[in-house]
């Protein structure tokens, strides 16, 4: 960290206070409450609270998939990213909070307020996201990229801690609390941390890049973002990439959106599944900042195809997984390569578009992330009820891996995607 600069750790701070919605929210706490939700509202198997799990974070995905080019596009103006980036990091922190008055026994009501709550945090990392062309120049994007994905793995796990010492308090008896009480406490906790950390990057995160504002701004976006889809022509190499991008990273997101439920399918409690995540969370902080030293060395294609590959072998050893100990060494597994391939992908992805219209394109970055992220969970719900085992829709997730990893293949290794004086335009020349 000492080689960066105030605005850098800024922007890296986000990271640091995202992250605990993502392991709190999306990955372990709400999944295990909405199971036991689930379970007090209804007398149907385990294995359809796993579908329905699944089908909301496609609902969720698919709004903002649908919002995330035209946002974009009107983030490029100066002035609109860091207001359009508070909207939906302010809409993420108010539906987190609310997940703490929701019924027991309201499952329904529970996803509808999780659904909404994605769309905040999803989002708000758009612009985030896109934010990475203003705080540093193209030869540090791996590094601070895959240090924001670090450090946010490192930050996600103390109010994570406090969480899941409370829970397991609570289940011990230790304090006079429900599992549920607990579980709803520690939303508040996430919101909250969410929030607090978040300031920095508010206070010292500047746009320096974009387009001056016109008349009729939405129009004018509109129209812009249609003569880029008519001129695809012009950043084929960007949307080859986007599309490789596409399959992978939907293996990835729906691994971490579903490996709770997956856990608990398998019969293992829990209070051990949290600290297995916890551990996960430890493993991920230096392989994130390994990943990025790696990438500077050996290139960042090079780097994604290593996370695709060890993504397929979970996949298959996912199959065969029968006690705590296997998901121990598949958490481990998980925990090498989740933050680097994100980390990676997203410098990559910074690399290849024109500067001023940073917001735009990472628009689309995010579309196919998100618009890919409704296949896979989908396909595991699918998957799920109709051979009635979790662990062969876990199996099912390997195509999107391997696509991924064909399609990347397309992408031409340009020497001039690490030059700071080429724009996406010349990486096409």
């Amino acid at each position: 960290m000492k080689d960066l600069n105030k605005i850098e750790k800024s922007w890296i701070m986000y990271d640091w206070a995202n992250s605990a919605y993502s392991i709190a929210i999306t990955s372990t706490i709400l999944p295990l409450y909405f199971k036991m939700v689930y379970s007090s509202g209804t007398s149907a198997s385990s294995a359809n609270s796993t579908a329905y799990w699944g089908y909301a974070n496609s609902i969720g995905t698919l709004i903002i998939a649908f919002l995330a080019p035209i946002l974009g596009t009107i983030a490029d103006y100066k002035g609109y990213k860091m207001k359009l980036f508070k909207t939906f990091f302010i809409l993420g922190i108010i539906f987190t909070s609310l997940l703490s008055i929701v019924p027991n026994t309201y499952w329904s009501l529970l996803l509808i307020f999780y659904v909404i709550n994605s769309i905040g945090f999803s989002g708000s990392c758009i612009f985030y996201d896109a934010f990475l062309v203003d705080v540093t120049p193209k030869e540090k994007m791996d590094r601070v990229s895959s240090m924001g994905f670090g450090m946010g793995y490192i930050g996600s796990t103390i109010p994570f801690i406090l969480s899941i010492s409370l829970i397991i308090l609570s289940q011990s008896k230790v304090i006079p609390l429900s599992i549920q009480t607990s579980c709803k406490i520690s939303f508040l906790i996430t919101s909250a941390w969410w929030a607090l950390f978040t300031l920095p990057m508010i206070k010292n995160v500047k746009q320096i890049h974009g387009i001056n504002i016109e008349k009729a701004p939405i129009v004018n976006s509109f129209i812009r973002l249609k003569s880029t889809l008519k001129n695809i022509k012009h950043h084929k190499n960007l949307f080859i990439f986007l599309l490789a991008y596409f399959f992978y990273i939907d293996g990835v997101d729906t691994i971490i959106t579903m490996a709770t439920s997956y856990g608990s399918d398998l019969g293992i409690s829990s209070s051990t599944l949290l600290i297995i995540l916890l551990v996960t969370q430890f493993v991920a902080f230096p392989f994130s900042i390994i990943f990025g030293r790696l990438a500077e060395k050996f290139k960042d294609k090079t780097m994604i195809f290593c996370g695709i590959i060890i993504y397929s072998f979970i996949c298959i050893y996912s199959y065969f997984i029968k006690t705590s100990l296997d998901f121990w060494v598949l958490a481990v597994l998980v925990g090498t390569s989740q933050g680097g391939i994100q980390a990676i992908s997203r410098s990559y992805f910074g690399k290849l578009v024109p500067k001023e219209r940073a917001n735009e394109f990472f628009g689309f970055y995010n579309i196919f992330g998100k618009f890919s992220a409704i296949m896979g969970p989908f396909i595991v719900g699918i998957v799920t009820q109709l051979t009635g085992e979790t662990r062969k829709g876990v199996l099912s997730i390997i195509f999107l891996f391997l696509v991924g990893g064909i399609i990347l293949f397309k992408v031409p290794a340009d020497k001039r995607c690490a030059n700071s004086k080429n724009t996406a335009y010349e990486l096409d020349a």
